[in-house]
């Protein structure tokens, strides 16, 4: 190789090895950002619940350790050997060591105490309930949103009214908040729409917690019966109208061309509404919106007109949620 060929090549391995060296600078500045994000997930997912089982061990020493649970309250519960009770619900098991070793440091020198979470069994369950196909109890043991949880229950039905609700009751699960402000924890209702949770907007997707019952509400029904081709039950959706139940419950059946349908509301004092449907197909009367429960008669040769509204079929017996099946998130 000769001089002149040898010294561009060292400069290409030079320009080469610096730029690796700036690229490895450049990844070390950023290692402390990515470990307090990794620390910051750990901590905020692994706080203590109530029901966890927790070990408090003062190293070098046996007369101090303590294991037990927590009070209603989120206090260790029995910790005699501490001045003051320690709250610890919701805390990381280093805050909660350092809480429990400012309370020995009243009669102990330097106190080095280690606290961990040696069962988290116990922990309140999360319930998934309503129009999805399989309502669950779930055991989490991780992180779960509410989009994985549904798909887990087999997803949503027909019946759904569109909308979900959580209730979060209080002192039961630990957000990425930190501990909640003792005796001040109040219950939480979120709503969301199944339209943004489709949608894929953050938002609707929330984070569900230990202790979270989540309700796919569904739609209440109407009934189609009469002169039409399928009398059905029908669920309730926004905006449906006469004209739109009518041809869901298949439309007028050909053996008598109904004149009139009735609406039988029900209310606290149930009415009819009579409706000339030859009006409304030319579009000279306005279609009118169903309410909840109400009863369509279409009018159907060789019977009478209904007086009263008939009884909507039972909605059925509320779901026993301790009894849905136990799925484990883990």
């Amino acid at each position: 190789m000769s001089r002149h060929t040898a010294l561009p090549l060292r400069l290409v391995l030079f320009t080469a090895l610096c730029a690796v060296a700036f690229a490895v600078a450049g990844i070390s500045q950023n290692l402390p950002d990515a470990r307090s994000e990794v620390q910051k997930l750990t901590t905020s997912a692994d706080r203590i619940h109530l029901g966890d089982i927790v070990d408090v061990d003062l190293v070098g020493s046996f007369e101090f350790d303590w294991r037990g649970g927590l009070t209603s309250d989120g206090y260790l519960d029995g910790l005699e050997r501490a001045e003051k009770p320690v709250f610890a619900l919701c805390r990381t098991e280093a805050e909660a060591a350092a809480a429990v070793a400012e309370q020995y440091r009243y009669f102990l020198r330097d106190p080095d105490v280690v606290v961990r979470i040696i069962d988290r069994s116990n922990r309140a369950l999360a319930y998934v309930n309503g129009a999805v196909k399989v309502p669950q109890r779930f055991q989490l043991r991780r992180s779960a949103s509410l989009r994985e949880l549904i798909v887990l229950s087999g997803g949503i039905t027909d019946s759904s009214a569109g909308r979900i609700v959580i209730f979060r009751p209080p002192n039961v699960s630990c957000g990425a908040g930190g501990p909640p402000d003792p005796g001040k924890s109040v219950p939480q209702r979120i709503e969301v729409t199944i339209a943004d949770l489709l949608g894929g907007k953050a938002e609707a997707d929330t984070r569900i917690l230990s202790g979270d019952i989540v309700n796919v509400v569904e739609a209440p029904p109407i009934f189609v019966m009469g002169d039409v081709a399928a009398p059905r039950r029908i669920n309730l959706t926004p905006d449906l109208t006469l004209s739109r139940a009518i041809a869901s419950a298949g439309g007028i059946s050909n053996s008598f061309s109904g004149q009139k349908a009735r609406i039988h509301r029900r209310a606290r004092e149930p009415n009819v509404i009579e409706i000339d449907l030859r009006r409304l197909r030319d579009n000279k009367i306005a279609d009118p919106k169903l309410e909840p429960y109400d009863v369509v008669q279409v009018e159907q040769e060789g019977f009478e007109a209904r007086k009263i509204a008939p009884i909507p079929e039972p909605a059925g017996d509320a779901k026993d949620l301790s009894k849905l099946p136990l799925r484990i998130v883990e």
